[in-house]
């Protein structure tokens, strides 16, 4: 199963020049709820809510959304190894998919953002395999 970031949901929604393989949208997708957040501010935002929003929903619908634990939120409150600067909402949907392979998930990372793939390495969580982008 692979645990999906924002920076990938974006980029399927907005028709960036990076896409994830179309292969990503069959397999067991997980996210925080975080996820709907992220992919609804930023299309409210640029004004085209209305435009995406069914292509937003089909998205958000195929995607196993994780409501935040007590033992998610400590993790995100605790350091994390490799390079500085984490975000914190990468903290968060980082805490959300170790606690997914802390409770014997096989789950890999998929994510364009490089800080957060950088630390997803340092704490051995497995990386989809997309190329990373600032």
């Amino acid at each position: 199963m692979f645990y999906l970031d924002s920076s990938v949901a974006l980029a399927h929604l907005l028709a960036e020049d990076r896409q994830p393989p179309a292969s990503l949208w069959a397999e067991t997708l997980f996210s925080s709820r975080l996820l709907e957040y992220e992919i609804w501010a930023p299309l409210h935002a640029r004004g085209i809510a209305e435009s995406h929003g069914e292509a937003a929903r089909w998205l958000t619908g195929r995607v196993a959304l994780l409501e935040f634990s007590q033992s998610v939120l400590a993790r995100a409150l605790d350091a994390f190894p490799g390079p500085g600067g984490l975000r914190t909402l990468d903290a968060l949907h980082l805490a959300s998919c170790a606690y997914l392979a802390g409770h014997g998930q096989e789950v890999a990372l998929a994510s364009y953002d490089r800080r957060m793939n950088a630390v997803a390495r340092a704490m051995e969580i497995p990386l989809f395999g997309l190329e990373a982008s600032p």
